[in-house]
């Protein structure tokens, strides 16, 4: 396997442990970092109409990560599988996290991140043939 794959997956799994941790905390660890204070939720840019815009951007950024470290690899379908359903997870568990709140518009942007990936990825493919 090709050295640049290997540092892509390892820094693939280390986005995913991080979402994984800033997902299931109870409360905002980056607000506490920025504004010292667990209650407030650090905004990067306005929400779009009935998308989080945060929540697209990261899960946009991890699934092409994970696609793109995937590509050639007999898991890539399993990595599909994988981040379609952490995406669904992670925003369900919000429903028992104290301090956290399940919210739909996050859930449609954690998975609209993850298809839109994956469409760049299939867009990638059909070219490169």
């Amino acid at each position: 396997m090709d050295k640049a794959i290997s540092y892509l997956r390892i820094l693939f799994h280390i986005l995913i442990l991080l979402l994984i941790i800033l997902s299931l905390y109870p409360g905002s660890i980056l607000g506490f970092l920025l504004y010292g204070d667990f209650r407030l939720q650090p905004q990067i840019t306005k929400d779009f109409l009935y998308i989080s815009s945060q929540h697209l951007y990261v899960y946009l950024l991890v699934s092409t990560l994970g696609f793109f470290s995937y590509l050639r690899d007999k898991k890539f379908n399993l990595v599909i599988i994988y981040l379609f359903f952490l995406s669904i997870i992670l925003e369900v568990s919000h429903l028992v996290i104290s301090e956290r709140s399940f919210q739909i518009l996050d859930l449609t942007s954690n998975i609209l991140g993850v298809l839109i990936a994956y469409i760049v990825v299939l867009i990638y493919k059909f070219w490169r043939k």
